[in-house]
């Protein structure tokens, strides 16, 4: 058989030719990325408007404090890489990620560790507590979060007090009324509501060196008493008056235990009301600005 040469290098050339037209209108389309610098840097931060430490200000600062902040460099300096770990170090993010996109972009995008609890132990201690219990430093962080006070050390807001925390979340009536969890010198739980002069007492709460376990029972055991206690709010509390008492206990799950306030307290309870009632003596009015942000 004979071979036509002449056909097959007809056709090599052909794919050749093929091949250099698309590298060609490739290489036309697309600028030399040596050449091109960054134009923008987009910072997407998630549950920014969340009880969040983080803003895009504190990241660019991040970044420009290592040296690393994109904007204006040229495409072949940014490293991706580099910022993702630059920003990893910091104790309020959890994820970080970094590409740069065909337009000459830089879109970072950072999931930040939740704050659900402050720690303010009888020891002096002062942090918070994220949303997997982990430990977050104190910070400006000023957000209307529950406060818990008392016998805490590392491991018991750990294994305890974060478990806890995330069982109160659970519920959107909890969330809102405590604000404030106190831990007695045995381990009790006392809560402290918003709305009623009384304090709440939960019990002892089931710990685990586990911490899988320890998670489950306790935030089993938190569903279990706030449900009684939601009950007595609204069966209870509502017809008897928020504040006749001064001490409400769920600790034995067959009974709750109510204390009431003494005649002495409701004396002075009475005698505060009466004095509210009474007329005020009219003061000047004092000016008022107004402010726009």
């Amino acid at each position: 058989m004979r071979v036509n040469w002449k056909k097959i290098i007809i056709c090599t050339l052909n794919v050749v030719l093929a091949v250099y037209l698309v590298m060609a209108i490739t290489s036309w389309n697309s600028p030399d990325k040596g050449s091109r610098v960054c134009t923008k840097v987009d910072i997407n931060i998630s549950d920014s408007n969340n009880a969040g430490f983080l803003s895009a200000a504190e990241i660019k600062h991040i970044l420009e404090k290592d040296g690393l902040y994109p904007l204006n460099k040229p495409l072949k300096a940014v490293s991706p890489r580099q910022i993702e770990e630059a920003l990893k170090v910091g104790p309020f993010v959890r994820t970080a990620e970094c590409f740069v996109t065909e337009n000459g972009h830089v879109d970072i995008t950072i999931s930040q560790r939740m704050p659900i609890i402050r720690i303010k132990s009888d020891r002096g201690a002062d942090y918070y507590l994220d949303d997997n219990g982990g430990i977050l430093p104190n910070s400006k962080y000023t957000s209307d979060l529950i406060i818990a006070t008392g016998n805490i050390n590392r491991w018991f807001a750990h294994y305890g007090i974060a478990p806890l925390a995330k069982g109160i979340n659970r519920s959107e009536f909890w969330s809102n009324q405590i604000e404030q969890i106190h831990v007695l010198p045995d381990r009790g739980i006392e809560l402290v509501p918003r709305v009623g002069d009384h304090i709440l007492f939960l019990g002892y709460l089931p710990t685990s060196r586990n911490k899988n376990v320890s998670y489950r029972e306790i935030i089993a055991f938190t569903d279990r008493k706030l449900s009684r206690l939601e009950k007595f709010y609204r069966y209870g509390l509502s017809q008897a008056g928020w504040n006749k008492y001064s001490y409400i206990s769920v600790e034995f799950d067959n009974q709750i235990i109510c204390k009431r306030r003494s005649a002495e307290e409701e004396r002075k309870e009475e005698e505060a009301v009466s004095d509210s009632q009474k007329p005020e003596k009219k003061q000047e009015e004092a000016p008022v600005e107004q402010l726009t942000e």
